[in-house]
């Protein structure tokens, strides 16, 4: 039964990770618009084109990037706000129909936050758009990552065969500063609230997995 139920448990801790992401994502968002920016929404929306435009800058080299970009906003967007009918609602409130006593107050409560929530909106597909980039990304890390491996197993390899020593510690430490780096990098990423090349952030992050992934499989004790 656990084995069975592990990729709902996966599944369930992704989905909250991803609603964590984009919260924080709603909160930076609107801390910049109502305290930083001057020009406050207009500002974020600027933000979301220009992040769109770098789309296009690197499709050729990730494929058909706008195009994933866009489908995976729409989808972020319809989760959250299509599935809960905010959307439906917001759309029914600017026909200007006659509504019943509990819909105008609701009415006045979306009128009185429709600033908020124009931020959600407008964070969610941002963050959606800079998901898609990443995801796009992913083969040439995995590449890296395939090379940098192979690499620590023949310096493993070569160590164990001139009496080297081996280290839990290192493998281990270098295991787990992976995932630190990464975190922090793809969490900053998606959640900075101006548009950023995602190119040199790839670099980055993929130099520094190659380096870690290389200490972390030299060191590795236990036989292959």
């Amino acid at each position: 039964m656990g084995v069975l139920l592990t990729p709902l448990k996966w599944f369930c801790i992704g989905l909250m990770l991803l609603l964590g992401l984009i919260m924080a994502a709603w909160i930076v968002d609107g801390l910049f618009v109502f305290k930083v920016w001057p020009d406050g929404m207009a500002r974020l929306q600027s933000v979301l084109e220009q992040d769109i435009a770098r789309t296009y800058l690197i499709e050729c080299a990730y494929g058909d990037l706008p195009h994933f970009a866009e489908e995976t906003a729409n989808f972020l967007y319809s989760l959250i706000f299509r599935v809960t009918g905010i959307h439906e609602m917001g759309v029914r409130f600017a026909e200007g129909a006659a509504l019943s006593i509990p819909d105008t107050v609701v009415r006045n409560v979306y009128v009185g936050n429709f600033a908020v929530i124009q931020i959600a909106m407008l964070s969610t597909q941002l963050i959606g758009v800079r998901i898609a980039t990443l995801l796009m990304m992913m083969p040439m890390l995995a590449l890296v990552y395939g090379v940098a491996m192979v690499d620590g197993l023949v310096q493993r390899a070569v160590r164990r065969a001139c009496g080297g020593r081996e280290s839990g510690s290192i493998y281990h430490r270098a295991k787990h500063l992976q995932v630190v780096i990464l975190t922090a990098i793809v969490t900053t990423f998606l959640i900075w609230p101006s548009s950023v090349n995602p190119l040199p952030i790839l670099g980055v992050a993929v130099a520094s997995t190659a380096v870690l992934v290389r200490i972390q499989w030299s060191y590795y004790k236990k036989h292959l």
